[in-house]
């Protein structure tokens, strides 16, 4: 999961894509990077670390240009938190090109054997977003004619990259004296979309993952790039499109509906924030259908993506609706310094319970999805030690049972709660009276009900269906193994709390 921005101007765009970056923060936390361009110079900073962490005034007045693109990086499956890997990358044959990537490659492997041997160029770190920016300036010297680029050749590029690269992606990229490319995979799993800013100097533009980043920064939103499409917007301001791909199709991930995009963003259509008020509406219609002698007395979410699902599963229901939970929004990272003894990393540090609305009462606390369940259990016991009679826990997502491969860094099988496991075990695993799921079928109709005109979402996290169709079981165990030589380095509080920054991200 990472945040993009790639932005052509007519007044330098430092300020303006540190500001989008801020905006996209909650979609990574580990590293950040802004590469802008002057004429045909790039200027480039990135870095481990928060946005506000990475960038310094000196670097910013480094970065010059009115065009550039920016990157937020949180690691995807399998990968480690290195350095090396922070975006944009930059690669200076044949063209001068940066790049920036959401999304994960499922064919990277296959991709660094050919560009080894038969592109003949190299690779330096284990980053799907490298071999990608390779493959495309591949593509690029492929087919520009005497080491010129126009429009009908970027394209032509980006149809080549489509044939040959599988999986998840969407990109922007800048090229040396040329200007803006942006382009989406064509499954349009990950989003992107395109907004434009009448200036007295003429049009500016702004490519950005979701649509908060436009609304920010003062763009109006033009339209979603499609599933296939590139877009290249040259120096002058001059914007051109065209569809990269034979057989194109929306199926954007349902993920980002869940949690990872932020409530006031729209994506391919969908208000986030509507699609999360109506899977509210399905929750309790699933828990009357199930359970409709039930007992509970509040509705509580947990901080803070629930919270639109809470409310409406209480409207639905008649039962009241109550903030239980105040949320430390400060809370960083911890770190384990000489002399200190190992304390247990805790939810607690990050949530703290309001005991006036559990004493002596049936809740029922909503969350947006259950991975590990680590979290939830221990949120379960805070309601119980602030006093709760019963406590129920609610998902507004099925019960997560694969790996994600598209782009989020997710636990193994083996670690996720729901794999090989009953509701009722679950329940018993996170210490609670009852455990309602959201049944996948009304998640996909909750998120459809916001725009009829999609047809099919990437939902592989809860069905094991990969829409890309080259996801084997080999395939997953190589993902699996990489992940487990990853985290050699860390105790398993160090992952759980990782994890938590993430999916709490969502609501920053």
């Amino acid at each position: 999961m990472c945040g993009i921005l790639g932005v052509v101007a007519q007044t330098p765009v430092n300020q303006l894509l540190y500001d989008g970056l801020q905006v996209l923060q909650h979609r990574g936390q580990d590293a950040a990077g802004i590469a802008t361009l002057e004429h045909s110079t790039f200027h480039l900073h990135k870095g481990n670390g928060m946005v506000r962490d990475v960038f310094r005034t000196r670097n910013m007045r480094a970065l010059q240009g009115n065009a550039g693109i920016a990157h937020v990086r949180y690691p995807t499956a399998g990968s480690a938190v290195d350095h090396n890997e922070a975006q944009p990358f930059y690669v200076n044959s044949p063209f001068g090109l940066v790049l920036g990537h959401n999304g994960n490659l499922t064919n990277t492997e296959q991709l660094q054997k050919e560009l080894f041997l038969d592109d003949m160029r190299h690779v330096n770190t284990s980053s799907d977003s490298e071999v990608l920016l390779n493959v495309l300036a591949h593509e690029l010297q492929a087919k520009a004619k005497h080491y010129r680029l126009d429009a009908k050749t970027i394209f032509s590029a980006v149809t080549e990259v489509h044939r040959r690269c599988r999986g998840a992606y969407a990109v922007v990229a800048m090229i040396a004296g040329y200007g803006l490319l942006a382009f989406r995979d064509t499954h349009g799993i990950r989003p992107l979309m395109v907004g434009s800013n009448q200036t007295d100097k003429g049009v500016e533009y702004l490519v950005a993952s979701e649509s908060v980043a436009l609304d920010t920064l003062g763009f109006k939103f033009l339209r979603d790039i499609a599933p296939g499409e590139a877009v290249y917007i040259d120096l002058d301001g001059n914007f051109h499109s065209q569809q990269c791909a034979e057989q194109p199709e929306l199926n954007p991930c349902i993920f980002e509906y869940v949690y990872f995009a932020r409530p006031d963003s729209v994506l391919d259509g969908i208000s986030v924030y509507e699609a999360r008020l109506i899977m509210g509406e399905y929750l309790a219609d699933k828990l009357l259908r199930v359970w409709p002698d039930h007992d509970i007395d509040v509705i509580i979410p947990i901080p803070d993506s629930s919270r639109p699902s809470a409310l409406q599963m209480a409207n639905r229901l008649g039962i009241p609706f109550r903030e239980g939970f105040v949320k430390n929004r400060y809370i960083g990272r911890t770190f384990i310094m000489p002399g200190q003894a190992m304390r247990k990393k805790s939810v607690r540090q990050k949530l703290n319970a309001i005991a006036l609305e559990f004493k002596g009462k049936n809740v029922m606390l909503v969350d947006d999805s259950i991975v590990r369940g680590t979290t939830s259990r221990e949120i379960v016991q805070m309601a119980r030690d602030a006093g709760a009679r019963k406590v129920y826990f609610a998902s507004a997502a099925p019960p997560v049972k694969f790996p994600n491969v598209y782009g989020i860094d997710m636990p193994s099988r083996q670690e996720l709660i729901a794999t090989g496991r009953t509701d009722e075990e679950i329940c018993r695993e996170i210490s609670a009276d009852r455990v309602i799921y959201q049944d996948l079928e009304d998640l996909k109709a909750a998120v459809q009900k916001c725009n009829p005109r999609i047809t099919r979402f990437d939902c592989s996290c809860f069905d094991g269906e990969y829409i890309t169709g080259d996801i084997t079981e080999e395939y997953l165990d190589r993902v699996e193994a990489a992940r487990a030589g990853g985290k050699a380095n860390k105790t398993p509080d160090d992952e759980q709390l990782e994890l938590d920054l993430v999916m709490s991200a969502s609501s920053m």
